[in-house]
């Protein structure tokens, strides 16, 4: 993954499917367009969900669970990016906690944009524990992005 384009910079964000990722993505699409820079869209799985350490899952799980984390991450991507506009977006599927997969592909980023609610917790909260951790932890600046409360085809 060296090969990024630094001469722009890189945005990474997280999408998880949530509202509030969805919103991210669309504001992280926006500055990657006023910025010049690349983004990438990153979203994490693991087995079992919410896991503190990683169970050897049968291999057609796996290979389920991958395919339907891309496929999720791939069609967020499509509804945010304009057909022939946009940055140039590359997409990372990878195994772990939202946080950690996260907090990864922000090594040499310009900025890690992340949603305030995503998917688990309670809904009172104002940050979710993925977005916590990351403002404590990012290795560069952090945007947290409000979701609106509607979902996206009512807006």
């Amino acid at each position: 993954m060296e090969s990024r384009q630094q001469e722009h910079g890189r945005i990474v964000v997280g999408v998880d499917g949530s509202e509030s990722s969805q919103e991210a993505l669309r504001w992280a699409v926006r500055q990657a367009e006023l910025t010049g820079s690349t983004l990438t869209a990153v979203t994490a799985w693991e087995y079992p969900p919410g896991s503190i350490g990683r169970i050897d899952e049968p291999r057609e799980l796996r290979t389920s669970l991958e395919q339907a984390a891309d496929r999720g991450l791939s069609d967020a991507v499509r509804r945010a990016v304009r057909p022939g506009a946009g940055p140039r977006v590359e997409t990372v599927v990878a195994y772990g906690t939202a946080a950690a997969v996260l907090l990864d592909a922000a090594r040499g980023a310009d900025l890690l944009v992340v949603g305030s609610r995503g998917h688990g917790g309670f809904s009172g909260a104002l940050l979710g524990s993925v977005s916590r951790h990351c403002t404590a932890h990012a290795p560069c600046p952090v945007v947290v992005v409000r979701g609106t409360g509607q979902p996206a085809q009512e807006r």
